[in-house]
């Protein structure tokens, strides 16, 4: 997959390291979850949490969590695991299902070839006649 600086950009800003995972590998973390970038460069800044954590490290169990959570109608909490032993798999693995997820979140909930209307608040229509 191509990817681009801005999408590295966008995963560091958004992105939280949770159990499991050191603050030195933050940089190796966000550019293998680069490609998610740019699904989520369509969000506000404001309107995505990613968080990612890891359970049981070398572990026979050990398991990677990513969660992503989109603040908009509806809101929608979004997650993906692995329970791959190699890390960079399980990483790559996580990645792909959360790409998978939010470009199916996507097409579920916005107006098809208008993203105009992306940003667009959905307020229902107060006092209108039946």
């Amino acid at each position: 997959m191509n990817t681009t600086r801005n999408d590295t950009s966008v995963i560091v800003e958004r992105l939280r390291l949770s159990t499991g995972f050191a603050a030195s590998e933050r940089d190796w973390v966000a550019e293998r979850l680069a490609a998610l970038g740019s699904r989520l460069r369509s969000f506000r800044d404001d309107q995505v949490e990613l968080e990612i954590g890891l359970k049981d490290r070398h572990g026979t169990g050990q398991q990677v969590t990513l969660a992503c959570r989109l603040h908009r109608l509806p809101h929608l909490h979004l997650v993906a695991t692995s329970s791959a032993q190699d890390l960079s798999i399980a990483l790559n693995e996580v990645r792909n299902d959360m790409i998978r997820q939010v470009d199916h979140a996507k097409t579920r909930v916005e107006p098809q070839n208008n993203r105009a209307l992306r940003n667009t608040p959905i307020l229902p229509e107060i006092g209108r006649p039946d």
